[in-house]
């Protein structure tokens, strides 16, 4: 079952989201801290109540085994951009006890429903380079390359 996330599931994603620092701040210490999450307690209870920043939730026999943190963009029209709703995907994560389950394709798929449903005109998200796993699902699920963010370390 996917549906939109609640103040009961807080916990529950707070476990999840250390696991996705984890694989970040091994990949990256110098910029991930080890034993740290990207949103607070409070955060992510306002989140929670934004229509705006929708989290869709995977569940299987009560258990909560994956999140799509999601984020609309809207670009109004303008002399050198067209006018663009986009639902970008802030971070999808699966728990690592349930991977190799699909569960991360039906998660992706719910969000490409949903922002067809609500009149985006794509979905966007970023992967980081120590992530290849990652990057090769997205590729999987149809994602193309939209732009590259790149950086010389000093």
């Amino acid at each position: 079952m996917i549906r939109r996330a609640t103040a009961a599931d807080i916990d529950r994603l707070n476990d999840l989201l250390f696991q996705v620092q984890q694989l970040h701040a091994e990949g990256r210490p110098d910029i991930f801290k080890t034993g740290a999450k990207k949103y607070t307690t409070e955060e992510l209870s306002a989140i929670i109540t934004d229509d705006t920043t929708p989290i869709f939730v995977y569940l299987e026999d009560d258990i909560l085994m994956g999140y799509a943190f999601c984020i609309y963009q809207e670009t109004p029209d303008s002399p050198q951009l067209h006018a663009r709703r986009v639902l970008y995907i802030d971070d999808l994560c699966v728990d690592e006890q349930y991977r190799r389950r699909h569960i991360g394709e039906k998660l992706y798929d719910y969000v490409i429903d949903f922002a067809r449903e609500n009149g985006c005109d794509s979905v966007t998200l970023n992967v980081w380079s120590v992530n290849p796993s990652a990057e090769k699902f997205y590729r999987k699920m149809g994602m193309q390359p939209l732009k590259t963010y790149m950086e010389t370390r000093l």
